[in-house]
């Protein structure tokens, strides 16, 4: 049993400062309490900016940001994923997150691999990886925002033994509909846990949740207002309810596209 943190923030747009203010707040606020703490999808700049303005707010992934994060890390002796504007060696910029264990070491860096709509104008896809991290919690890995709209990638994570699927995201008031179909159906095909962290306000349509490997809510944010979800996470009720749901031991690896490459369940 483990404690997980959605930090559901409202960014202001361009004001990395202020943003890293408010999030380390909410951080510091439960002190120990929590294991794993994820923080919405480019938070630290907010999502409706220009090209220009990402140019001039990326960073490198060990950027000032995730350098003042891995110190809130260790602090606070949890798994931090947040999410960040990235700038590589070539100046091109992605969507990405990064993974940060509880001595305050980065373990990964995920790229986007889908992007919604403007977003291609803006940045580069990352590679078509979904890699699993192994924390002292649980083995988990992350998908950001649009990858949750597709199949595949949570299949792909769940056939490699994932047991948490992380979805930092900016979703939007009119798919929230989407938002609230989608991760439960992605948590029960799988018979994973997933931890959707979404912005509220600015269009973002909040409802950060906690979804059970039997795709029921366990936990679920407010739509309309900043907040802290804290939730305790039975990774064992997971191993229960794939004896239940047979879907992975009974999956044929043929139905995926790329079947020979892909692996043998891991259940």
């Amino acid at each position: 049993m483990f404690q997980v943190a959605a930090i559901q923030i409202t960014p202001i747009l361009g004001d990395i400062q202020a943003n890293l203010k408010r999030g380390i707040q909410f951080m510091r606020q439960l002190g120990q309490e929590a294991d794993l703490i994820v923080f919405p999808e480019l938070w630290t700049t907010g999502y409706y900016l220009s090209r220009q303005a990402f140019q001039q707010l990326a960073e490198t992934r060990d950027g000032p940001s995730i350098n003042q994060l891995r110190e809130e890390a260790r602090r606070a002796k949890a798994v931090v994923i947040s999410s960040f504007a990235e700038k590589d060696s070539e100046n091109q910029l992605f969507i990405s997150a990064a993974i940060i264990d509880q001595k305050g070491e980065i373990l990964g860096i995920v790229r986007k691999s889908l992007l919604w709509g403007r977003e291609s104008e803006i940045f580069k896809k990352g590679e078509i990886k979904y890699p699993i991290f192994e924390t002292e919690q649980a083995k988990i890995g992350v998908l950001i925002c649009y990858e949750m709209e597709f199949p595949e990638p949570s299949r792909l994570l769940a056939l490699e033994g994932v047991e948490l699927i992380i979805c930092p995201s900016v979703w939007s008031v009119s798919a929230s509909r989407r938002w609230d179909i989608q991760l439960p159906a992605r948590a029960l095909d799988n018979t994973v846990f997933i931890l959707g962290v979404n912005t509220v306000g600015n269009n973002s349509c909040g409802k950060s949740k906690l979804v059970g490997p039997m795709g029921d809510i366990l936990a679920e944010a407010s739509d309309a207002r900043e907040e802290v979800l804290l939730r305790a996470v039975d990774i064992q009720s997971l191993y229960w309810a794939r004896d239940e749901n047979r879907y992975l031991e009974d999956y044929r690896t043929k139905l995926t596209p790329g079947g020979s490459t892909i692996p043998t369940p891991i259940i």
